[in-house]
């Protein structure tokens, strides 16, 4: 549905996974393992990281000002089960890694290294859809993933309340 540029740098895993759901057709991409490929994946892994995506979409949400569109488990309860490393190396420079291979630490890790692009990681306000995609206006007020699409709808079903 996103017709924008994809999340920058270690955002865009996070965008990948929240995108593997179609909320308007029920189809989710991590039901096949051509779809949990990318995301190195196995079929016993699939449903943590359905929750895992539900649980960033809740705060992507937030992000956007909106409430979670169902009860999820927090985000910090499930980023707490995948802790990090800091290795400094001999020239003294630190370096954050996730603590042991999983989607989870690799997800806590893109967080960790995007602290003020997180927040711009959004979720689509339109109930129907709810798909990521990186904020890039000026003001971060972006509202809808894609102007053409849901934002075009939104504004029509309000122009069709106010002429009633």
């Amino acid at each position: 549905m996103n017709d924008r540029a994809s999340a920058p740098g270690e955002l865009a895993l996070i965008e990948a996974l929240m995108n593997t759901l179609d909320v308007e057709t029920g189809a989710d991409q991590l039901d096949s393992a051509e779809g949990r490929a990318p995301f190195a994946l196995t079929a016993g892994e699939t449903e943590p990281a359905k929750e895992l995506r539900e649980s960033l979409r809740a705060a992507c949400l937030a992000h956007a000002g909106h409430a979670p569109h169902r009860q999820v488990r927090p985000l910090t309860d499930l980023l707490a089960e995948a802790p990090l490393l800091v290795t400094v190396d001999e020239t003294g420079v630190a370096q954050l890694h996730p603590a042991k291979p999983s989607l989870t630490s690799r997800i806590a890790t893109a967080i960790a290294l995007s602290p003020t692009t997180w927040p711009r990681l959004k979720a689509c306000e339109a109930p129907h859809c709810h798909w990521a995609y990186y904020d890039r206006s000026p003001a971060g007020r972006s509202r809808w993933c894609s102007m053409q699409v849901c934002g075009a709808r939104a504004k029509m079903r309000a122009y069709r309340a106010r002429k009633g």
